[in-house]
């Protein structure tokens, strides 16, 4: 039996002022449908949501809804504001089942003298009763802890004041009374954003089981797997329907892709043999034959070209190369000082970071991870213990606020650009054009930019540092898939060492092979991805498997010759022996030479890149790769040389 269809969308258009957002979307929704609506940011999947919720007006098209149809929106950021406790805001989500709880407590009273009218009240009291339980009446207050608890609010929390609560608790808050609510259609635009891992595991739970349809707007591929069953994608202004989740519908989409570009092309050849028929015999003695084609021509409905999305062009180059061990610590204290005093989030173990790790590091909102990427950094200092950065580490950071950015608010994206180092506005230019800024996006102020515009402009400056331990802490916030992919990408090919928070399960899975866990205040090392580790905790739940040692520290060689070693005071020392001066200066200033020629190199194969010069690629790629062997040789006898010193104490 065929579902019943809850939800039509007939030619739906969208326009403001002369700019087409997209036309001719066309749609339906059956009852207790999972459906992922995706595409790049600035699509209209919002606008798609907002109209059908009736926030906003369709310039053309028509929507039909099932008779009685209940539909509930959550928008993507919530400002509400309310004097509500928590726990009161979010059983608001029942008001009409509380409403009809009032009617019948009223009725009860009234059957004590209602006469006549008794069987009148007994009527309208059955009625009640029926909407009071499968509303779920008898539940509210359960179902209202379960959902705030799933959403990672503690009981301690139930009576604060909404209004004391931050942006991304709000919008929790929102999530909750969307989820309560209960409707025959739930829409849903970025409901994973301001939840971690734990969070969003539960509300997998939550909505896989859950009976009701949804419309998901999300660029959480993990998520969308995990719950969706059917892809709308909105690209170029048109909607293409795929019957799988995500994840399946990309060989779909590519097989559509293939044969599109194949018709599209076939007709082209169809069209030019015509048009050279009709050039050559048009005013000889074929001339009836090519007006005859000249007519099927002007009657032949031309295909459109195939559009593929602009991508980011990210390429890491020019990275020095560090010694084999990065980073390392002693047992740390990390947290911030309060007028209490210290106040630690997380007591680490002794860690080791070696040349090419990519790390993940996993932990509830609120546990510390960005805490310990800024005290890595230098920019906070440990509460105790110290670390130690290794050979010729260069650390790159990329912050979620992206704080690089601080302070430029009135600068433009150009400027940006031309003030992290020497270069022209013309190479400047064509470098953000590789992070699609393209014509007056380089003069907008850096104020207006959107979320996703200010992550590529953070991008774009990170990767001018050249730097060989990229330290990244939500990277992924604010890009569509297409950049996710993109970033991906880049970071596989990275030569260097990656350390990076995320709540995009899918990320992890792409670029982790470690992961620091943060549980409480202890921290742990899990080797792997986000899947990997599921499962282990999957085999350890079943008795299967021990669980790993943190760390073992033995199996590394103690940090010797680190160029800087960071006490918890944040003091920096040197470690020097006067016997080896001469060779480290001689060494040193061969590095110099070399990282100074790599450097140029890296710049003209930017430029050859650019200008599609292949000789040019081809002869610069080789003389990097000499200089870079080269180079290789320097580093290992300046490592040689440093590890004789004699450790400071």
């Amino acid at each position: 039996m065929a579902a019943t269809t809850i939800l039509s969308v007939a030619n739906l258009q969208k326009s403001f002022i002369t700019e087409e957002i997209f036309s001719g979307v066309t749609f339906q929704i059956a009852e207790r449908e999972h459906v992922a609506l995706v595409g790049v940011n600035g699509a209209g999947k919002s606008t798609v949501l907002r109209i059908i919720d009736g926030l906003e007006h369709p310039t053309g098209g028509e929507i039909v809804q099932a008779a009685g149809l209940r539909v509930t929106y959550l928008a993507q950021e919530s400002t509400f504001s309310s004097s509500n406790s928590l726990r009161e805001e979010t059983r608001s989500a029942f008001a009409h089942v509380i409403e009809i709880a009032d009617r019948m407590r009223e009725i009860e009273h009234e059957m004590a003298d209602a006469g006549d009218g008794l069987d009148r009240l007994l009527i309208e009291y059955d009625h009640l009763q029926t909407r009071f339980d499968s509303g779920h009446g008898y539940d509210v207050e359960h179902r209202t802890d379960e959902v705030l608890f799933g959403l990672g609010f503690t009981e301690d929390q139930f009576n604060e004041p909404v209004d004391r609560l931050s942006g991304g608790q709000k919008t929790r808050v929102a999530l909750a009374k969307a989820l309560l609510a209960d409707p025959d259609l739930l829409l849903l635009d970025e409901p994973t954003n301001h939840l971690d891992l734990e969070m969003l595991e539960w509300l997998e739970t939550f909505l896989r089981t859950w009976h009701g349809a949804c419309v998901i707007v999300s660029h959480d591929r993990y998520f969308l797997d995990r719950v969706t069953t059917r892809t709308l994608d909105l690209s170029f202004g048109r909607l293409e329907d795929y019957p799988a989740s995500y994840a399946k519908h990309l060989p779909m989409r590519e097989e559509r892709m293939v044969r599109r570009v194949k018709e599209y092309e076939e007709q082209q050849e169809f069209i030019a043999r015509q048009e050279e028929f009709i050039r050559k015999y048009g005013n000889g003695q074929r001339y009836r034959e090519a007006r005859g084609r000249q007519k099927k021509l002007d009657r032949l409905e031309r295909l459109p070209r195939p559009e593929e999305h602009d991508r980011l062009h990210l390429r890491l180059g020019g990275a020095l190369r560090s010694g084999r061990v990065v980073l390392s610590t002693t047992t740390m204290g990390i947290g911030y000082i309060d007028p209490d005093g210290p106040a630690t989030l997380i007591q680490a173990p002794e860690l080791v970071v070696e040349r090419g790790d990519r790390i993940g590091l996993l932990g509830p909102n609120g546990s510390g991870k960005t805490t310990l990427l800024k005290t890595l950094m230098g920019t906070l200092p440990a509460l105790s213990g110290e670390y130690q950065l290794g050979t010729n580490v260069k650390p790159g950071y990329y912050a979620q606020s992206h704080e690089q950015l601080r302070g430029k608010g009135s600068s433009t994206t150009l400027s940006a650009i031309l003030d992290t180092g020497p270069m022209n506005e013309e190479y400047a230019r064509t470098y953000l054009g590789r992070f699609l800024f393209t014509g007056d996006d380089v003069y907008k102020h850096i104020y207006e930019l959107s979320g996703g515009e200010r992550s590529r402009l953070a991008l774009a400056a990170l990767l001018l540092e050249r730097a060989n331990f990229l330290i990244l802490d939500e990277p992924t916030n604010h890009l569509d898939i297409h950049a996710r992919e993109t970033l991906e990408t880049m970071l596989n090919d990275f030569e260097g060492t990656i350390l990076f928070v995320s709540h995009d399960r899918y990320f992890i899975d792409r670029i982790a092979t470690k992961l620091w866990i943060v549980e409480g205040e202890s921290m742990s090392v899990e080797l792997g991805n986000y899947t990997d580790y599921q499962r282990a905790i999957g085999r350890r739940e079943a008795g299967e498997l021990e669980p790993e040692p943190a760390v073992a520290p033995e199996s590394i060689e103690p940090l010797a010759g680190a160029d800087v070693v960071v006490t918890a005071k944040g003091k920096p020392r040197r470690l020097t022996d006067s016997a080896i001066q001469k060779e480290l200066g001689q060494v040193e200033r061969e590095i110099t030479k070399l990282e100074g020629r790599l450097n140029e190199i890296s710049d003209a194969l930017a430029v050859a890149s650019i200008d599609e010069d292949v000789s040019a690629i081809e002869r610069l790629g080789e003389e990097y790769e000499k200089t870079q062997a080269v180079l290789d040789d320097s580093y290992a006898r300046w490592e040689t040389a440093t590890r004789a010193q004699p450790v400071a104490v």
